[in-house]
């Protein structure tokens, strides 16, 4: 792991997650992580379970069937991760299999849970034993059930006191998100008491992603998809497609020159530029005024460019006696003409 954990290739790091968007069809798994590969995302995201782990299937007997079938192989999962270590990527899953861990853990960079895990204190404290770096959704969520989980983990592992080891993600578990329930200022929330701060999307298009970045996201994950048409599972409404992945790394790159620096000072084109002259104003006699006037407020004006005296200088010369005849508009000079 680099020391700085959260750094992507285009700014923010980049989580494509094609979570169950293959509907348990192997081929289609590999088709869509070949997209994201492509896309030139840092991390391909998918999800680990097994229906008889997840779900209650007397309680829930429908949501049962449906994770079963949605659900690869232990095998396929290890194929979809050498495909994507292969090619430079980060491979990621939501385990939300402890057992699956065992021989899923040497691909895995750092863990996340996500947003229907955040209580299950359980399984969290099987990750913050191992210690590696932790992504934590917090979608369903109080704050003080967020604080309450980040405090679990900090017992457990001192480790997930550093925000290079936590990062706290703002996510609503909707699908899709409604753009009034995106809550995007919980990023200025958490990055304003030093956590790590990222947001999971579930919104439709990507403006939450760009907004969320220039909020301080410092991780962007969102679903991804090769085409939304003709697809009922719900995911794939709110998936992002390769050529719109390509477009959103673009406008990240421009936000992120855009974001610039901190420290505000005038930039190199604008000085390059003579701008700071040219564009300032500088103070000048309003008439021609004769030697031995005394110069009053009224007989000066600030025009560009600043020369001579700049404008912010202009009491200094008031009440100043005229040393020679200067003509109106003519450079002053301090202690040369006045």
């Amino acid at each position: 792991m680099k020391k700085k954990n959260w750094i992507g290739k285009n700014g923010p790091l980049l989580i494509a997650e094609i979570g169950g968007n293959h509907e348990g069809d192997f081929e289609y798994a590999k088709k869509l992580t070949r997209l994201a590969i492509k896309s030139n995302v840092d991390v391909v995201k998918f999800q680990f379970y097994l229906g008889s782990s997840l779900v209650n299937r007397i309680i829930s007997p429908d949501r049962f069937k449906h994770f079963k079938k949605f659900q690869l192989t232990k095998k396929q999962h290890l194929y979809l991760a050498d495909m994507c270590v292969g090619n430079g990527l980060k491979y990621l899953t939501s385990v939300w299999d402890i057992e699956g861990l065992e021989w899923l853990d040497s691909y895995l960079d750092f863990y996340k849970v996500g947003s229907g895990d955040l209580t299950a204190y359980p399984i969290i404290k099987e990750f913050a034993k191992r210690g590696k770096p932790i992504i934590l959704s917090t979608g369903l969520s109080y704050l003080k059930e967020v604080q309450a989980t980040a405090n679990f983990l900090k017992k457990i592992n001192s480790k997930y006191k550093s925000k290079n080891f936590l990062a706290i993600m703002q996510c609503t578990s909707s699908y899709p998100t409604n753009d009034d329930e995106a809550n995007l200022l919980a990023i200025s929330n958490f990055t304003k008491k030093n956590i790590t701060a990222g947001y999971s999307d579930h919104t439709i298009g990507s403006l939450a992603l760009k907004t969320a970045y220039i909020l301080g996201a410092q991780i962007l994950e969102f679903h991804f998809t090769d085409t939304r048409k003709n697809k009922r599972f719900r995911d794939h409404k709110v998936s992002l497609t390769l050529h719109e992945t390509e477009e959103l790394i673009a406008d990240l790159r421009r936000i992120r020159s855009f974001l610039g620096s901190k420290i505000k000072k005038p930039t190199s084109s604008e000085i390059e530029s003579n701008h700071l002259i040219s564009f300032r104003r500088g103070v000048f006699l309003n008439k021609d005024l004769d030697k031995g006037n005394i110069i009053k407020e009224n007989d000066l004006i600030c025009l560009r460019p600043n020369v001579g005296i700049d404008a912010r200088e202009y009491k200094k010369i008031i009440g100043k006696k005229i040393k020679k005849d200067i003509k109106k508009f003519e450079k002053l000079i301090l202690n040369k003409n006045v």
